[in-house]
């Protein structure tokens, strides 16, 4: 299960980067700035994630 919502967090925060590309192309960066901090909080949730307890 929880590889299934890692593989799910890591997809979102790809699309997110590609699509604040997108958007920052297209002039509004306020919006491209919101998605790219967005993803950035999906990718740190992950690596919180995997790093091993010890």
């Amino acid at each position: 299960m929880s590889d299934t919502i890692i593989s799910i967090l890591m997809l979102t925060g790809v699309a997110l980067t590609g699509g604040a590309a997108y958007v920052f192309r297209r002039g509004d960066r306020r919006r491209a700035l919101l998605m790219l901090v967005a993803a950035l909080v999906m990718f740190a949730n992950v690596a919180v994630w995997l790093v091993p307890v010890t």
